[in-house]
């Protein structure tokens, strides 16, 4: 066997345990558990108490965790959602959220905080969909008007600013044109993919097969998603393109062909529970073990960051919302731009990228980071009040409560 410890690996897996076991302790403690994996990560690491390091093993499960994190970012992608109203105002709503993210960008550049204002921007730009979800669920508000919005608005912004961190600011080197004309042969290689994957599985005899030996040891279906998303991720890499890119599109094949789930109802639990419980946490774990806030805490100008990061992610993708104020009223409006600027996994792999390529300094992300982790016990809580509480009409006014009898 080769010499290889896994003694770090094991107590990452520790806190992973630990964390959620936690909070479902402590029932009113509600902090979602990536928060905890995080900070714990941090109190262990290098940067901390020096317990825990990122050795090898650690590394490559960490790395898969990314992959199968924007996978699963990518399966919550209902395109079918997509259309109209709907879409028009999530398309101009990320514009928007460009726009706003640029000036931030520009501001924080001439202070010297950021090397690239359009980096800062697309790091501000997208949604932690995987954490909104929940808690329009938790308000009997996903099927909804205002669940309709807040995911499309989610999809769009998760995947355009996964597109323009690997088209721009690649760790894999070449021009932005020559990254454009990968991207294009990528994405017509993908959709090559899922027409062919989509036509064998409505083949009689293939899908007799896989109805076969999908709830078996063989695990079909769960070994063709993982073999489709390594797929993807080794092409990414070969063209040049961040992996993320095509975990993130592997993830949206494997919804876009999984629509009708009544044959393979516990499908996506079983790729749920393959990432939630095993691959995704040791990253959030070991992306704390990487955070150094020694820079931050040393020096009460550079801790200043933290809020106003956290104020430019409520105002560049809060802000936004408002488009839909007419449709949605004030109060529900202002919930979903709290949702939209909940934001934590992107700010982690889009800062990691910030400080491999050297665009953004370990201080920077890691106030980046840490304004995440307040967008994530901050905004959902204050939303979820917003719901809770009785909706607004067209014209602000609070429909009637029904009459006690």
């Amino acid at each position: 066997m080769p010499d290889v410890e896994f003694t770090n690996l094991f107590a990452v897996t520790v806190i992973a345990l630990l964390a959620p076991l936690l909070l479902g302790l402590t029932p009113r403690l509600r902090v979602p558990a990536v928060v905890l994996e995080i900070v714990a990560g941090i109190v262990v690491g290098p940067h901390g108490l020096g317990l825990v390091d990122v050795d090898l093993p650690v590394q490559i499960v960490s790395v898969l965790g990314l992959a199968f994190l924007l996978f699963l970012a990518g399966l919550e992608i209902d395109v079918h959602r997509l259309r109209g109203q709907v879409l028009r105002l999530a398309v101009l709503g990320y514009l928007v959220t460009l726009a706003l993210g640029g000036a931030a960008g520009a501001v924080f550049s001439a202070v010297g905080w950021v090397h690239s204002a359009l980096l800062l921007a697309v790091t501000l730009s997208a949604t932690s969909l995987g954490l909104v979800v929940p808690v329009l669920k938790d308000a009997r508000q996903a099927d909804g008007m205002v669940g309709q919005f807040t995911i499309a608005a989610a999809s769009v912004a998760d995947f355009a600013a996964v597109l323009v961190l690997s088209l721009v600011f690649s760790t894999e080197g070449g021009s932005a044109g020559e990254r454009l004309i990968m991207v294009g042969l990528f994405a017509l290689l993908v959709a090559v993919t899922g027409l062919v994957v989509a036509t064998a599985g409505r083949s009689q005899r293939i899908g007799l097969v896989l109805l076969r030996l999908q709830d078996t040891t063989a695990e079909i279906r769960v070994r063709a998603a993982v073999v489709l998303l390594i797929a993807f991720v080794a092409l990414a890499e070969q063209f040049g393109l961040e992996t993320i890119l095509g975990a993130f599109l592997a993830g949206a094949v494997v919804g876009l062909v999984d629509r009708d789930a009544t044959s393979h109802p516990r499908f996506r639990t079983k790729l749920e529970a393959l990432g939630y419980g095993f691959l995704i946490p040791v990253f959030f774990v070991t992306s704390g073990l990487r955070l150094d806030l020694r820079g931050l805490l040393d020096d009460p100008a550079a801790l200043l960051r933290v809020p106003l990061f956290l104020l430019a992610l409520l105002v560049v993708r809060g802000v936004p919302a408002y488009l839909s104020v007419r449709t949605l009223g004030g109060r529900s409006t202002a919930a979903v731009g709290l949702l939209q600027a909940t934001s934590l996994p992107f700010i982690v792999t889009a800062t990691q990228i910030g400080v491999v390529t050297g665009l953004m300094t370990p201080v920077t992300a890691a106030a980046l980071v840490c304004a995440g982790l307040l967008s994530v016990l901050i905004f959902p809580a204050i939303a979820l009040v917003l719901l809770r509480q009785p909706a607004a009409d067209r014209s602000g006014r609070e429909e009637p409560r029904p009459a006690s009898r």
